[in-house]
């Protein structure tokens, strides 16, 4: 028996925050990479390419809420909801081949560097700074709601420290005039991304190959479902993330003698809902239970178990 399924189109509410985040991120982009080249500095180029990617991030959460927007259909019953997780784990990528583009460019710079002009830098950098401010006061609602959103939210935060490192730099290149350091701020942003990075791509994949969600343990999840009343056991059980806080669960339930299923599978689904706040579910429930083969579970006469319940 299945409980009632409920495939809920992604909300649109982040939909014009993004869209106003895209413009101010592209619009300041075109400038700070005609700043880097004219005065010379790889530390506003490094910022600029992390501008370039939060704006392709940008574009891309857009493109995954007007994707996952979509209905199911016979082909995807499941609908669209997953396009954001390929588009989190898509700036994931975008944001390590930037990381490492940045520090093979740094290392040219240390083996030959060159003059910088720190006025105009600093310039430059404390307007992206305020863009990438104003961009995260846009997206951060949305970012505790959304895998993609975040990885939209986590695009600008990185530029933000970019921007605050540049402008540090420009600051020690004006009183010093020790032009390595715009080299070696380069390198600190590269190196400050890259783990947040990997933590996105890992939740991202965590997704797409159906793992066990975040925060749930599925022990305890079967445990929880064994301790409700007119339950024997509970076998098969399987717990993933369609997309971000939408978690499936079906499971194989194995119920005493005498007792109302569409009472249990109730009783079921409110203490997955309240508890760990899993919403859609699929419940087999058994009498006698079945017994688990390579093709499937397949139900067999209780008397070829020495206890029926074991699968």
């Amino acid at each position: 028996m299945s409980a009632a399924h409920n495939h809920a189109l992604p909300s649109t509410g982040n939909e014009r925050a993004l869209w106003a985040a895209l413009a101010l991120t592209t619009t300041f982009l075109v400038a700070e990479i005609v700043a880097g080249v004219v005065f010379n500095s790889l530390a506003l180029i490094a910022d600029a390419a992390h501008m370039f990617t939060d704006a392709a991030a940008l574009a891309i959460a857009l493109a995954a809420i007007r994707v996952g927007r979509r209905p199911a259909d016979a082909k995807r019953s499941y609908g669209y909801h997953r396009f954001e997780i390929l588009a989190a784990a898509f700036n994931a990528l975008l944001l390590f081949g930037v990381a490492f583009y940045i520090l093979f460019e740094a290392w040219q710079r240390f083996r030959s560097p060159s003059e910088v002009q720190s006025l105009p830098m600093l310039v430059v950098a404390a307007l992206g700074l305020v863009i990438n401010l104003i961009s995260m006061r846009l997206l951060r609602a949305g970012s505790t709601e959304s895998l993609n959103m975040k990885g939209a939210y986590l695009e600008v935060w990185s530029d933000m420290l970019g921007s605050l490192g540049v402008i540090v730099a420009a600051l020690v290149i004006q009183v010093t005039g020790w032009a390595w350091v715009d080299a070696a701020t380069a390198v600190a942003i590269g190196l400050w991304v890259l783990p947040r990075t990997w933590l996105l791509l890992k939740e991202s994949l965590n997704i797409l190959l159906e793992g066990t969600p975040e925060g749930i343990d599925i022990d305890e999840v079967a445990r929880t479902m064994r301790s409700v009343d007119g339950v024997e056991d509970i076998h098969d059980l399987h717990v993933w993330p369609l997309t971000s806080g939408k978690n499936s669960l079906t499971a194989h339930v194995v119920h005493a003698e005498g007792i109302e299923t569409a009472a249990l599978i109730g009783r079921l689904q409110s203490v997955l809902a309240e508890r760990f706040r899993v919403r859609h579910t699929t419940l087999q429930v058994e009498r006698p239970a079945c017994r688990h083969a390579a093709d499937g579970c397949n139900f067999v006469e209780a008397r070829l178990h020495a206890d029926p319940r074991v699968c």
